[in-house]
């Protein structure tokens, strides 16, 4: 095995862009190149994740039926997550907030517009 690489199913394509374009992520590839996107790969530093809509699946593979969200959490580690929660707190439903764990680790929570759970960590000195 190489690489892990997550694809994450949405309805609204573009929405899922301009969402994730708040906290530095950027389009590098897409299907269809402009318009109303299909598949996108977004990336941020070395985290890259691509996003697809349900509908450019259903009929090749209707085993991808979720309507939205899903039952996993996207742990995304980070340098300095205090201005990172400043910055977007505002922009997205915070569902824990800034805190320091039992592990040592500092980290807080969002919803995306998706429905998707996202934990930014930082391991503070």
């Amino acid at each position: 095995m190489e690489s892990l690489s997550p694809n994450i199913f949405v309805k609204d394509m573009n929405a899922t862009i301009a969402f994730y374009n708040q906290f530095g992520f950027e389009k590098i590839m897409s299907v269809p190149e402009t318009g109303n996107y299909d598949w996108a790969m977004l990336a941020n530093g070395s985290v890259t994740v691509m996003f697809q809509t349900f509908n450019s699946l259903s009929n090749v593979l209707p085993e991808v039926s979720r309507k939205e969200g899903g039952s996993l959490l996207f742990y995304i580690k980070l340098k300095g997550i205090r201005a990172f929660h400043e910055k977007i707190k505002t922009h997205a439903k915070v569902v824990v907030e800034l805190n320091k764990t039992f592990y040592g680790s500092t980290e807080f929570s969002i919803v995306d517009n998706n429905g998707y759970v996202l934990t930014f960590a930082e391991d503070e000195a």
